[in-house]
């Protein structure tokens, strides 16, 4: 934005020019000094231009002082204003400009269109709707509220405000529009998460022959999710010869990452001239949104061996990357980098370690990293007892949750988490107290989730009429959570008219879940009811949704390896085996008996046992064992909820071999020692 200019004089023109040469403070002040000593001074011109590059330089304060002892003659001007206006915004001193605007409503100063945008960008910045709202009208009572300038600046303070449909009002309003509007109201649109409605501008845009600029294709790249998108985006980058730029081609990245062509993304980056911290940063996000961890953490040994230290966006980047390892050994590698790195970024990233151990299986190491955290937010509360529930260690939870309550107030990430732990430790009189407290003593109103994990801890618990008219009586209607809670217990309890009441609602509310037909479809097949079954697979498939593919992995010397149930792809699949069939045999001797409800039900009996000899934990706890020295703890991650009958069959492995053996499931972790598990077989 340019302000309205004074011609000024030759002799004004060497002084000015002398002032804008001035790169540092010092020499400012030195010219300013040698400015006192003559009469010029006195001049509005060069007045405004000391303070202007006073501001500039960043020493507000000094500039302040000087606009303070002002000439009397310079009083009303509104250029000098707007210039101490200007300085205190981009100095961040969002609060003084606006006090300083007050200030100027008392004198006879009246505002014009350059006044404006500045304030309103201090009230963007302070999330301050009711000073946004008053200055739209004061630009409205003067006249300039459809000015271009103006009416864009009112669409970003609306939308970084909340109000995206005002934003959307002032827009639709303008008689001209720029191509700031555009690109202004295409990214409150990605900002809300209205992605159609921003592509849609852009192509309107487009079609009234606008040329795209760098922030709008930026605002647009933002909004595209669909890989059928995506390439006409690149496409107008490309033919708008923007595809040089280095934000565009990182933003394109980005895109193409989220559409799912990791391999244009990666093109994209290989393509880059110089690749800065923000590049490598966006392909190792990239990869970790992808669950391609190896891919990140290998591309962060590149970017390591360039010399370029990580920011914070690369390190949860990584841990994201390590938590769908569940790698304990990656995730102390990753955390001596933060400490290296990062030492001063403790509270976000240290609670972001703290969940990345727990998601490893590394409770102990967890404990430490909370023990020692300078400070702790409720966030990092809620991530410990989370954690504690995870394990299966309902009573610490409960005591860290005491703990919590008497420093901070909890809310309600802090109660799912809570009720989460009684659940799956089978604490139900705990559970109740800490629900009932919530609203009456907290003022914490529950939400779905709450009631969700109250479905579960009376479901796991064997009570599941009372889980039944715990919901009939919810104040809320009950969501996907709720009635899949129900239909999970029915599954562990074998209730199959329970299960058909939480199906009805369940498969229409959350019909794209193959994991509700499954879960159906198996209560049915155990209680021999394969026509029913058979229906469930047949309605799977009509609605074109399929069912995911149990795996187990293992990672043995920074190599993973993946099972499936049945799998003969490993090199070594005949050891495998051989060694598997020595292991049921020991184990049966010891007193396992396979349980052959969770096998196939339309094959011969001796086929299911051999089937569920060969599910995915089995084969890869086999591997493990092969693998990995004596005595060590093997560590594997199921995609799933852990098969009961590897459960029962870990346990006599864990006691035959003296090994532990720590299992990663969907939802929690099973520690297995001597032959019991951390859940206690409530789970």
């Amino acid at each position: 934005m340019q302000f309205k200019k004074k011609t000024p004089s030759k002799v004004e023109d060497t002084c000015i020019s002398l002032i804008k040469k001035c790169n540092t403070l010092k020499s400012l002040k030195t010219l300013h000094a040698s400015i006192l000593r003559t009469v010029v001074h006195l001049d509005l011109h060069r007045f405004t231009n000391i303070i202007s590059h006073y501001a500039s330089l960043g020493s507000i304060s000094y500039a302040y002082t000087l606009f303070s002892h002002r000439d009397s003659s310079f009083f009303s001007d509104d250029f000098l204003w707007n210039i101490m206006l200007r300085g205190l915004v981009d100095n961040t001193y969002y609060h003084r400009s606006l006090l300083l605007y007050t200030r100027m409503q008392y004198l006879p100063i009246a505002p014009d269109n350059f006044t404006f945008p500045f304030l309103l960008k201090a009230c963007a910045s302070l999330r301050n709707l009711n000073m946004g709202s008053q200055l739209h009208a004061h630009a409205f009572i003067y006249g300039y509220s459809s000015q271009v300038f103006v009416a864009n600046s009112l669409i970003s303070m609306y939308a970084k405000c909340g109000l995206f449909y005002f934003s959307k009002r002032v827009f639709d309003k303008m008689p001209q529009r720029s191509i700031v509007s555009w690109s202004a109201m295409i990214g409150a649109c990605s900002q809300y998460g209205f992605h159609d409605q921003g592509l849609l501008l852009f192509t309107r845009m487009l079609n009234e022959g606008i040329k795209p600029n760098r922030a709008s294709v930026l605002n647009a790249a933002a909004c595209v999710w669909s890989e059928e998108v995506a390439p006409r985006i690149h496409r107008v980058v490309v033919d708008n010869g923007l595809h040089n730029d280095h934000s565009v081609r990182n933003a394109s990245m980005l895109m193409f990452g989220r559409c799912g062509r990791i391999d244009l993304a990666r093109t994209l980056f290989d393509g880059f001239a110089y690749k800065d911290l923000v590049c490598w940063a966006s392909m190792i996000d990239t990869y970790a949104r992808a669950d391609l961890s190896l891919e990140a953490l290998h591309l962060f040994n590149e970017m390591r061996l360039q010399c370029i230290f990580p920011d914070s966006v690369v390190i949860l980047a990584l841990i994201q990357a390590c938590s769908i390892l569940a790698s304990s050994h990656l995730a102390r590698a990753l955390h001596v980098v933060i400490i290296r790195c990062l030492p001063d970024s403790r509270l976000m990233l240290d609670t972001a370690v703290l969940d990345l151990y727990m998601k490893c299986g590394s409770l102990a190491y967890a404990r430490k990293v909370f023990g020692k955290m300078k400070e702790n937010n409720i966030i990092s509360w809620s991530t410990m007892i989370s954690g504690y529930g995870m394990h299966g260690y309902g009573g610490e939870a409960l005591c860290l949750f005491d703990q919590m309550k008497a420093l901070r107030k909890p809310d309600q990430i802090a109660f799912v988490s809570i009720l989460s732990a009684c659940s799956h430790a089978g604490l139900i009189t705990e559970g109740w107290e800490c629900f009932n407290s919530m609203e009456r003593d907290f003022g914490v109103k529950p939400k779905s989730e709450h009631y969700a994990c109250m479905i579960d801890l009376l479901g796991r618990a064997g009570q599941l009429n009372q889980a039944l008219e715990f919901i009939e009586r919810m104040p809320v209607k009950p969501d996907a959570g709720v009635w899949g809670a129900l239909l999970g217990a029915c599954r562990i309890h074998s209730n199959v008219e329970l299960a058909e009441v939480a199906a009805g609602s369940l498969l229409d509310l959350d019909a794209e879940n193959p994991g509700r037909y499954v879960l159906l479809s198996n209560i049915y097949a155990s209680f021999g009811k394969r026509k029913e079954a058979y229906n469930i697979r047949n309605l799977m498939k009509s609605r074109g949704v399929k069912k995911i593919v149990g795996q187990t992995s293992i990672q043995i010397k920074g190599n993973i390896y993946t099972f499936v149930s049945g799998d003969r792809s490993n090199p070594e699949t005949d050891l495998i085996y051989s060694e598997l069939g020595k292991l049921m045999e020991r184990i049966r001797q010891e007193g396992y008996v396979p349980d052959l409800s969770f096998a196939l039900h339309d094959v011969e009996e001796e086929t299911r046992e051999m089937m569920l000899y060969a599910h995915s934990e089995k084969l890869a706890i086999v591997f493990g064992l092969i693998k990995s020295g004596y005595g060590s703890s093997i560590r594997i991650m199921k995609n799933l909820r852990v098969c009961g009958d590897c459960h029962t069959a870990t346990k006599f492995i864990s006691k035959v071999t003296g090994r532990e053996i720590v299992v990663r499931g969907s939802q929690r972790f099973h520690h297995f020692v001597n032959g019991t598990c951390s859940c206690g077989d409530y789970w």
